[in-house]
C-alpha cells in the first residue's frame, strides 16, 4: 500500500481549483443558454462545480478539462429537467413586473429575442450553438461533450444557425400581389411611397 504525498495532493488541488475558477464565465454562459433563467443557471454552475470538485480525483491531468466540466454541467442540466418535468412554479411578483413594465433598451430586447429563439430550437442545435458560438469550443470538443461525431456537430451547427436566423429575423420576404391593386407587388408599394 502506497501513501499519497501530501504536497503533491495540495498542488494538484490548487491546479484543479485554478482550472475551475478560470472556466466559470464559460460555464455560466453555457448554462444560461441551456435553461434561459439566470438564477437557475448560476445554481446549476455551482452544482456542477461542486460535483467536479468532489470528483477531482477522477480527472486525469493533461486531459481536456473544458470538455470534462461541460459534460458534468450538461448532464446535471438534463438530470434537473427530468426531475422537474412535473413541477410548475409560479411567481406572481415576477409575473406582475413582466406584465407591467417592459424593457427600456433595445439591446435588452434583442438579447431577449435571441434567448427566446434559442429556447425554441431543438436541444441538440441549441447546445451546439452555445458550445461553439458562445463559448468558443472546438468542433472536436463539442463532439466529445455531446458524444457524437464531428460531422454531426457541423450539421447541427449549420441547421441551428439557419433556424436561429429564421426565428429572429422571420421568414424571408416574399413578393406578394397586394389586394385591390392588380399586378402591383408589395415591394413596389413600399418603394413608391
Amino acid at each position: 500500500m502506497t501513501s499519497k504525498d501530501p504536497s503533491t495532493s495540495v498542488e494538484r488541488d490548487k491546479d484543479f481549483r485554478d482550472l475551475l475558477v478560470a472556466i466559470i464565465p464559460s460555464l455560466r454562459a453555457f448554462a444560461r443558454g441551456l435553461c434561459g433563467n439566470r438564477d437557475l443557471a448560476d445554481d446549476m454552475v455551482q452544482d456542477a462545480m461542486t460535483r467536479a470538485w468532489a470528483a477531482r480525483e477522477s480527472f486525469a491531468p493533461g486531459s481536456n478539462f473544458r470538455a470534462w466540466i461541460f459534460m458534468i454541467l450538461r448532464n446535471h442540466y438534463y438530470t434537473t429537467l427530468r426531475k422537474n418535468a412535473r413541477v410548475a412554479s409560479w411567481d406572481p411578483e415576477l409575473a406582475e413586473r413582466v406584465l407591467v413594465a417592459g424593457p427600456t433598451q433595445y439591446d435588452r430586447l434583442n438579447v431577449q429575442d435571441v434567448q427566446a429563439a434559442l429556447l425554441k430550437l431543438p436541444a441538440e442545435q441549441r447546445e451546439v450553438l452555445l458550445l461553439i458560438g458562445a463559448n468558443g469550443v472546438s468542433y472536436e470538443e463539442a463532439a466529445d461533450i455531446m458524444g457524437c461525431a464531428v460531422g454531426t456537430i457541423k450539421s447541427r451547427l449549420a441547421r441551428g444557425r439557419v433556424a436561429l436566423a429564421a426565428l429572429i429575423d422571420g421568414p424571408p420576404f416574399e413578393d406578394k400581389v397586394t389586394p385591390g391593386r392588380k399586378g402591383t407587388r408589395a415591394s413596389e408599394l413600399t418603394s413608391a411611397s
